[in-house]
């Protein structure tokens, strides 16, 4: 088994990163949300990882900024995760999960107090991700609750919850396809 490197996208990886979300997803939509959040504020480059098995991309996570408005008005800024994907051929390899492990890692040494995901929370559950109603954290998208999930990277840091919010770029794709797959995919482990 070839072993796996983890790395921040680079110029030139963006092609390769849109065939692994096509691949792995079966359509277009998370190529068009990578494209769309590699060009907006809410992109963090050392967020935006690929993990490489041999000479070729085999897999892609992307962390970005959203933000939780608090009940007394504050803003905290946070990161939501989207998309997720390994390539069929390489799935069940553990290749995601060290994705998750390693975005997650980065994450913390930038200082980020916590990360959110809609997606299959028996799946994110496996990396410490529970349901952000725990906290009272509700999502502004129309996806059920227990799709939700959110980890604390500073411990303590979603205490008192509050609404959650993705850039307009999210959001608007959301919207337009990718709802109907949240809290469905399968595992790409």
């Amino acid at each position: 088994m070839q072993e796996v490197l983890v790395r921040q996208e680079k110029q030139g990886d963006a092609e390769a990163i849109a065939v692994v979300n096509r691949s792995a997803f079966g359509g277009d939509e998370e190529a068009q949300l990578v494209a769309a959040l590699r060009g907006s504020e809410s992109f963090i480059p050392e967020l935006s990882l690929v993990a490489v098995v041999g000479e070729r991309i085999a897999g892609h996570i992307l962390l970005f900024r959203a933000r939780l408005e608090r009940p007394a008005g504050q803003i905290m800024d946070i990161l939501a995760l989207a998309p997720m994907a390994v390539v069929p051929s390489q799935s069940h390899r553990g290749i995601g999960s060290t994705l998750i492990q390693e975005a997650t890692t980065r994450a913390r040494d930038l200082g980020y107090p916590a990360i959110v995901v809609i997606g299959h929370p028996d799946y994110y559950g496996r990396f410490d991700f529970t349901e952000a109603a725990t906290w009272g954290i509700n999502c502004a998208l129309p996806v059920p609750a227990k799709s939700v999930t959110a980890r604390e990277l500073t411990p303590g840091a979603l205490a008192g919850g509050g609404q959650l919010r993705y850039p307009a770029e999210f959001s608007r794709l959301f919207i337009q396809g990718l709802s109907w797959r949240a809290g469905l995919q399968a595992s790409p482990d």
